[in-house]
């Protein structure tokens, strides 16, 4: 089963992906794609450390995350991907401008064959102002286009707001 869990900064996306991860029963490997580069982001991934299971498995790669999926989904796995924006900025910031089009094409393409359970995590943020600055309207642009063409793969799809979830696609939680 694939599920999009998406929301605002603090929205509680991340604490829903966790539990549906630990409803699963299975398994979990948390993929993480963020780059501590500062310490205020060095903080963040501390706080999402401490917050998950000492069981849970570990892969940080923040940009190949088709090929990570690959090797690690099976059947009675499930794999949380958090989070799919800091990916795609790891991407826009690469001196390569055709590898966000590649990496995204291996990533689609290859949902269908995937087994297990994969949970990805996303931050919403087509709901503002269109932002100023080309990289930024890039962001968002890339932003909106990944989560519908991720949203019509997925089983289900999870709107979090205020740490309420509103499920948009697939059987309600």
């Amino acid at each position: 089963m694939l599920q999009l869990i998406l929301g605002g900064a603090r929205s509680g996306k991340s604490r829903l992906a966790e539990k549906l991860a630990i409803d699963s029963t299975f398994p979990v490997i948390y993929i993480a794609t963020s780059q501590a580069l500062d310490g205020e982001m060095s903080q963040r991934v501390a706080m999402h450390q401490a917050r998950r299971p000492a069981e849970w498995g570990l892969i940080e790669e923040p940009v190949e995350l088709a090929r990570v999926l690959r090797e690690n989904a099976a059947v009675g796995r499930c794999l949380l991907v958090d989070c799919l924006t800091l990916w795609l900025t790891n991407l826009l910031m690469l001196d390569d401008p055709q590898r966000l089009a590649r990496e995204r094409e291996h990533l689609l393409d290859g949902l269908a064959c995937l087994p297990g359970e994969i949970i990805f995590v996303s931050n919403e943020t087509g709901l503002g102002v269109v932002p100023l600055g080309q990289l930024t309207r890039r962001y968002v642009d890339e932003a909106g286009w990944l989560h519908q063409a991720l949203a019509e793969r997925c089983q289900r799809v999870v709107l979090t707001v205020a740490g309420l979830p509103l499920t948009l696609k697939g059987t309600a939680l």
